[in-house]
């Protein structure tokens, strides 16, 4: 059987109860898609996540061995260790209740890096499958909004026609992208957000090394953060390019290398951003600066 796209707003099961699965149930429901379960695994926190979610959204808590499958899409909301082994338990659920095959028809799971493939023991029993993965980072705590927000979608062409209404209900935009290029993909995410991050924890390393703590470091960073991703917005990377580099003052990258000498984690970022800029940004002094960065006394903390 070979699943066929629905003209009515689909009925939505999440399997997981975690950070993702919390944000998209409560987006779903309030794009107005009904929530019919929150499928977890049979454990005590698992299951207490699961019911806190369920009681937000008017679904039921369920495990993969209780769940109705009553739903049209089953939504996977769980890490990319646990989607095959999931889809593994709820086919053979389904198996074992021929009359829920009619009901459930579309399923989707989130990974950025995985394929749909790791739906195949339900793609076999004839639903049809794809994955969308939000181009966003949901934590607890964040109000994040899904307007705007890029969703990758790769699959079985009907599920990919639901995927991509559902994105449009939610707020946000949906682009092909094939299981080919999903690492690459999935890398640029995690430097767009969670190594980002990382970054913005060298930055408050290297302000120690002028004395702030790193409260006052966060808060008297964040204008010139804020203004400088609205010039790369507006802008672009080149004509959003300021300070030594730009000017070619090897002398004052010098004084940088050198003072950084004593916080080795943050040079050691400095150096590999630098090297970065003489590659892919507009650079005066280039010959020299090109000595000083990529010199292996420069990368061992001698100027």
């Amino acid at each position: 059987m070979i699943a066929q796209p629905t003209t009515a707003k689909p009925t939505i099961a999440i399997v997981g109860a975690g950070s993702l699965a919390t944000f998209l149930a409560v987006a779903l429901r309030d794009a107005g898609f009904e929530i019919t379960e929150i499928i977890a695994r049979d454990l005590p926190q698992s299951r207490l996540r699961a019911h806190l979610l369920a009681s937000k959204v008017g679904a039921q808590a369920v495990t993969a061995h209780s769940a109705a499958l009553d739903s049209t899409l089953l939504w996977f909301c769980v890490p990319d260790g646990q989607i095959r082994r999931a889809a593994l338990a709820l086919a053979a659920h389904l198996a074992a209740s021929t009359h829920h095959k009619a009901k459930v028809r579309f399923l989707l799971h989130s990974s950025g890096v995985l394929s749909s493939r790791e739906l195949d023991p339900l793609r076999t029993a004839g639903v049809a499958v794809a994955s969308a993965h939000p181009l966003m980072t949901f934590v607890a705590g964040a109000h994040t909004s899904l307007t705007g927000v890029p969703f990758a979608i790769e699959g079985d062409d009907a599920a990919k026609r639901v995927a991509r209404r559902i994105v449009r209900e939610l707020g946000g935009e949906s682009f092909a992208l094939p299981a080919s290029r999903k690492a690459a993909y999935h890398a640029w995410g995690t430097l767009t957000s969670p190594l980002l991050l990382a970054f913005l924890v060298t930055l408050e390393d290297a302000a120690r090394a002028a004395g702030f703590t790193r409260q006052d470091a966060r808060r008297k960073s964040l204008p010139i953060i804020r203004q400088t991703l609205e010039n790369y917005s507006r802008l672009g990377p080149a004509r959003s390019f300021s300070g030594p580099l730009v000017r070619g003052d090897a002398e004052t990258v010098a004084k940088h290398l050198a003072v950084l000498k004593k916080h080795p984690g943050a040079r050691e970022v400095y150096v590999a951003l630098a090297r970065t800029a003489l590659r892919g940004l507009p650079v005066k002094n280039r010959e020299e600066l090109e000595r000083l960065l990529v010199s292996p006394n420069a990368a061992a903390g001698d100027c």
